[in-house]
């Protein structure tokens, strides 16, 4: 079983990944595919007259403030990117399943109401946000529809207790999602190399990792792939054997990723999972 985060970087090769996806499935391998739209929920909100806007945690991580109407900017692009992975994959011979992360309270989310940014010297509180932090993950349903040989195919979207959605960051969500399915390792596909010692010079890949590298990687770690480092962190402490950093943008990605072209991340400490406490960002 292996999980599989499609990154929603307009360079990702996305057919590259599906023919693989395919040939895993024909092979009899068992796959979820979570995925990202940042990209064309991007270009939705321009074009709807609601531009994204980006701000900054006080701990350093960059993220997309969702207010409500972004929230649903962001249901819409999701429910188009979904389908389209869907349709794809039954081209390829695959029956796989779309599902938003709402979907049979298939991702559960605290939502996360405030907060904490900086804007220059200033930290400031921000509130009406509608992003959350996954707390739990229906396996029962993402098994059963595996034993039915359905592939499932994932928005990140989740429900609070309180029947709330809310946005969930991609990665953090597939880490939750392969920890809680005891997955064999987690993909993630990128628009770089792997992790970069210098973005963004490529010929400073950082070939493999331990968990114990990942705290002071997240210090020099740029943009979207600090989220990355933090989701395989989660991960890592929660029993997961391995986390690869992969090029999205190139062919057979995956076969790639697997034979060592990417950044390999590897749980060293004691085989027993230890609960981690969610970070906020």
């Amino acid at each position: 079983m292996w999980v599989i985060k499609l990154g929603g970087n307009a360079t990702v090769n996305a057919e590259a990944v599906l023919d693989e996806l395919a040939t895993w499935a024909r092979e009899g391998r068992r796959w979820v595919l979570v995925h990202g739209i940042s990209a064309e929920a991007d270009a939705l909100g321009e074009a709807l007259g609601h531009p994204p806007r980006y701000v900054t945690s006080a701990s350093g991580f960059t993220s997309r403030y969702t207010d409500e109407r972004t929230r649903d900017i962001m249901l819409m692009a999701y429910g188009r990117a979904n389908a389209h992975l869907v349709a794809a994959l039954h081209r390829r011979g695959v029956h796989a399943i779309g599902l938003l992360g709402i979907d049979g309270g298939l991702l559960q989310a605290r939502r996360k109401e405030a907060l904490r940014i900086r804007e220059g010297e200033r930290i400031l509180i921000l509130r009406g946000d509608y992003s959350g932090t996954p707390i739990g993950v229906n396996t029962a349903l993402l098994h059963r529809l595996l034993e039915l040989e359905l592939y499932p195919v994932i928005a990140p979207m989740g429900l609070t207790p309180e029947g709330e959605i809310v946005n969930v960051d991609g990665d953090r969500a597939a880490a939750a999602i392969a920890v809680a399915l005891q997955a064999e390792g987690l993909i993630f596909l990128t628009g770089a190399p792997g992790l970069l010692r210098s973005f963004p010079d490529e010929r400073t890949r950082v070939a493999e990792l331990s968990m114990e590298d990942l705290e002071g990687a997240m210090a020099w770690a740029q943009g979207r792939m600090r989220h990355k480092l933090l989701a395989a962190q989660e991960a890592l402490k929660n029993g997961l054997p391995s986390v690869w950093l992969a090029d999205g943008r190139r062919p057979a990605p995956l076969t790639a990723a697997l034979r060592g072209e990417g950044t390999r991340i590897l749980r060293t400490t004691s085989p027993i999972p230890v609960p981690v406490e969610i970070q906020e960002l």
